[in-house]
């Protein structure tokens, strides 16, 4: 019976202590992430005497040094050396304390034997590398890693952990070395590269630093296309578009195992609206004969990209006649199906806006209705572009009736509002603008957000220039101007944009008048007369409906066409922080991710 009482009262104890320890420690968390060092340390003594668990000395030492009880910090470290010689993190604990007190020789000497003495053992020199980190003596940690590498024989050891260490200190070069170091035996890692080293840069003289080391690498390891693959990135992110152009074709005439990498850069080329570059390396692949795989994806691309170029800049009839023919061609030889119809859509547009043959745009489209098995999006946007063609050809009634028959055909899909918004567009061209604003207040709640956006500017712009007779009768000047722009008369459009404030002064619609404005010339390529256009909107009219697209537009100008990237990261920044509700707000924020590096998924 005694021996039993013993025993309960033994686990009664034991439960008392083992519940102490718990509100001992729960309490010494709280004072050490609130700062209170002094009240964690007293807790954390008392809880590392009893337990002598290493976590707990880690706070007790660390909460010693923050109110600088060096002498009580050392003592209990040359204690614990003395009891477990074996255990280096005790060791590297008085190192720092010497660091703390400028003792840096003797820290050094401390650091440098612990590292000498790693038995030959990978997780050993791991765990001494993890006390230099917690210890925050990053550069031991390196040398630590290092030291292992040689004393192991494998240089590719330790990759991920140095890795993380000289991102964290954003020791560039020591990154791109290592980066270049581990690529080979990990290509998997080359788009952790790309985010990593985007995301440390802040120069050109960086992006030099790895353009020198890759091109030293290629030199000696020509056939390995990891490093080309690097320094395509490089150029690219440099703008510069031409050099990795060169590269890849060098690469590809070397090795003759390119063209993929080369489609997909000249896409990328594309993407980044450098159809210069992108129609070279299209025609490079076409060179290589019709028997290679790609060669009818790169005629399609090419001829693409020569279209996507001649809508950037100023009209060159010789240059669109060609550019039709072209399509024409690819129509002809492999006829009018699903795969050209591509074809068909983009050579009605050169009819019709930049070509004036208004008849055979029809015609072209009116083709492309009968090709069998189109999907319903694509047979009513093939519709709307008609409809287009019919207002250009001064039928707008046959230009309603036909946005009315998709708007009803396909009531269910996001088409059906693109052709009422198309209607209530064509409402306002012609100046019957309170029909235009009570179609555009219904598709506000439209379930496609740029439609919804476009109608509620549209319902903006005119409740907020009808309000006296100088506004209403300015408004039909902006009306007509904004058709001429659509009839792809900018001219004419600009003349008549500029003569709204000589006809009515003081009118209300300057900020429209500017958008509308910048617009144009980025159509026409006059990217300094749009920025000088855009900037005045920001600058001076802060609640204007067209903010938000004025500080987008000008950031996207600034990094596509005006080389400024700096300040496109400005705006887009400006944009996330003050516009939060912003239908741009998203793409904004995954340019501004991409131009810091932020697009770390790898």
């Amino acid at each position: 019976m005694k021996r039993l009482m013993l025993l309960f009262l033994g686990c009664c104890w034991c439960t008392f202590s083992f519940a102490q320890q718990n509100i001992d420690e729960a309490l010494a968390y709280q004072y050490y992430q609130q700062a209170d060092y002094e009240k964690a340390a007293s807790l954390l003594e008392k809880l590392f005497n009893s337990t002598r668990n290493d976590g707990y000395f880690d706070l007790y030492y660390t909460s010693l040094l923050k109110i600088k009880k060096y002498d009580e910090a050392e003592n209990l470290v040359k204690r614990l050396i003395k009891q477990s010689p074996q255990k280096l993190n005790y060791q590297i604990a008085l190192g720092r304390i010497y660091q703390e007190l400028g003792k840096t020789t003797e820290a050094n000497k401390i650091y440098y034997t612990a590292i000498q003495n790693v038995p030959k053992n990978e997780f050993q020199f791991r765990d001494l590398a993890n006390a230099f980190y917690r210890f925050e003596t990053y550069d031991m940690a390196v040398n630590t890693f290092l030291q292992g590498r040689k004393v192991l024989g494998d240089e590719q050891l330790f990759t991920f952990e140095l890795l993380s260490i000289y991102r964290f200190k954003k020791d560039k070069q020591a990154l791109i070395d290592e980066y270049i170091n581990a690529l080979p035996a990990n290509p998997q890692l080359i788009p952790q590269a790309q985010s990593v080293l985007s995301s440390v840069f802040e120069s050109n003289g960086d992006y030099q630093l790895l353009q020198s080391a890759l091109l030293k690498k290629i030199q000696k390891d020509p056939q390995n296309e990891i490093y080309t693959e690097l320094l395509i990135w490089q150029y690219i992110q440099q703008q510069q578009y031409d050099m990795a152009l060169r590269q890849l074709i060098a690469q590809d005439k070397r090795a003759k195992n390119a063209s993929d990498l080369i489609f997909n850069t000249a896409n990328t080329f594309v993407a980044n609206k450098a159809f210069g570059p992108a129609i070279k390396a299209y025609e490079y692949l076409l060179s290589k004969g019709p028997e290679q795989e790609l060669y009818l994806a790169a005629k399609i691309q090419l001829i693409n990209a020569k279209y996507e170029l001649a809508m950037q800049g100023k009209t060159d009839q010789v240059a669109i006649k060609a550019l039709a023919d072209e399509f024409t061609q690819v129509i002809s030889q492999y006829g009018i199906s699903n795969q050209t119809i591509f074809a068909l859509k983009k050579l009605s547009y050169l009819q019709a806006y930049y070509l004036n043959n208004l008849s055979e745009a029809e015609k072209t489209l009116e083709q492309a209705l009968k090709v069998p098995g189109l999907p319903a999006m694509e047979l009513g946007q093939i519709k709307i572009d008609l409809g287009d063609i019919y207002l250009l050809n001064k039928q707008p009634w046959e230009a309603v009736l036909i946005y009315e028959q998709v708007a009803k055909q396909y009531e269910n899909l996001p088409i059906a509002s693109e052709a009422r918004f198309r209607s209530a567009r064509l409402s306002f061209y012609q100046g019957n603008f309170k029909y235009a604003k009570s179609q555009a207040d219904v598709l506000k709640a439209s379930t496609s957000q740029l439609i919804a956006n476009d109608a509620l500017n549209l319902s903006l712009l005119i409740s907020d220039n009808l309000q006296s007779k100088n506004d209403s009768l300015a408004l039909m000047m902006y009306a007509d101007a904004e058709m001429l722009q659509f009839l792809n008369n900018n001219t004419a459009a600009i003349k008549k944009l500029d003569s709204i404030d000589i006809a009515f002064p003081k009118n209300s619609l300057t900020d429209d008048v500017l958008m509308s404005k910048a617009k144009i010339y980025i159509k026409t390529s006059e990217f300094a007369k749009a920025e000088e256009n855009l900037k005045e909107l920001i600058a001076n009219h802060a609640t204007s409906i067209w903010i938000d697209d004025a500080i987008f537009t000008l950031a996207d100008l600034y990094e596509h066409q005006l080389n400024n990237i700096e300040a496109a990261k400005k705006l887009y920044q400006q944009l996330i922080t003050d516009f939060p509700g912003s239908m741009l707000n998203s793409e904004a924020r995954k340019r501004y991710r991409n131009m810091r590096g932020d697009n770390l998924g790898a």
